[in-house]
């Protein structure tokens, strides 16, 4: 869960996250190598629900730990991705969640 720099607009902030990081993050090697399903979501308006907490949110599977490691142990992320986050995320506000997924439905 990610917020955006201070004196970004909502708007800017999807536009960078969307057009411009996600594209960058696909775009190395090792995102085809060890990523399994990459989004980013941006909340919505809805009624009936509190305001969102966050502007966005990125969420990354791989199939192992390994795998994760070795991404983001790579050098294109290091150099490429990772440098990008701060540009338009406010990376003290971000909130991370490992989570092991159990399909009920």
């Amino acid at each position: 869960m990610i917020n955006r720099i201070d004196g970004m607009t909502f708007e800017e902030f999807v536009e960078h996250h969307r057009n411009h990081h996600a594209p960058l993050f696909a775009s190395i090697p090792e995102a085809r190598k060890y990523v399994k399903k990459y989004t980013v979501s941006h909340p919505v308006p809805a009624e009936g629900y509190p305001s969102p907490a966050y502007d966005g949110l990125t969420e990354i599977w791989f199939e192992s730990w390994e795998d994760h490691d070795a991404f983001f142990a790579s050098q294109n992320y290091k150099e490429l991705v990772n440098p990008d986050e701060g540009k338009f995320i406010d990376m003290s506000s971000v909130a991370v969640m490992v989570t092991e997924e159990r399909v009920v439905i």
